[in-house]
């Protein structure tokens, strides 16, 4: 069984991860691993704040580790929030105010067209690796939901009847972007 470092703090994110890829592999967070630090998010894309987060994690720890950036990219919004989707209304990462800030520029707008993209930097063997998983969708107008986290009670997935935060962890992996990259990191981990 392989252990592997995930620069994230955020529990949502482990445990989402950690159903996708069963037993084979354990994801730990960067507090199991001893680490207490913010990482910056400085950069324009989700490629390189996914390089940084991982690149700062190996260079503490000297072992394999992966990272991810997200994004919700609304198409009437010219991509926004984008790569500042967790601070989208303000450095305090606070996500009501982040769906509000969304909600409120999209009133009276037709165009609901939005995506969910997640690029995973690996870095493995000293090998750097990327990954990317894109759910397409549209922003609802008012919030649905209590699951989740960030966007998902604004966001229904394409073939989906509802929000991700009225889905179960199951339902939500059948669309979820993150899940798309996860599964291609994991196939390229399992061949190694």
């Amino acid at each position: 069984m392989y252990q592997l470092i995930f620069a994230t703090n955020n529990a949502h994110k482990i445990a989402e991860i950690q159903s996708l890829v069963g037993t084979d592999f354990t994801i730990i967070d960067m507090k199991a691993a001893g680490i207490d630090i913010d990482i910056p998010e400085p950069h324009d894309t989700l490629n390189e704040n996914a390089l940084e987060k991982a690149k700062t994690i190996f260079n503490i720890t000297q072992t394999n580790c992966f990272s991810e950036d997200t994004g919700l990219e609304i198409e009437a919004l010219n991509g926004a929030p984008g790569v500042k989707s967790a601070r989208y209304a303000g450095e305090d990462r606070n996500f009501q105010a982040n769906v509000d800030k969304v909600l409120d520029q999209l009133t009276n707008t037709e165009n609901r067209n939005a995506q969910f993209r997640t690029v995973i930097c690996l870095i493995w063997k000293e090998q750097t690796y990327y990954f990317e998983g894109i759910c397409k969708g549209q922003i609802l107008h008012s919030m649905h939901g209590e699951k989740g986290f960030g966007y998902d009670p604004i966001f229904k997935p394409d073939g989906a009847d509802k929000s991700f935060a009225e889905m179960t962890m199951e339902e939500k992996n059948k669309f979820s972007h993150r899940q798309k990259a996860v599964t291609q990191l994991f196939e390229f981990l399992r061949k190694q």
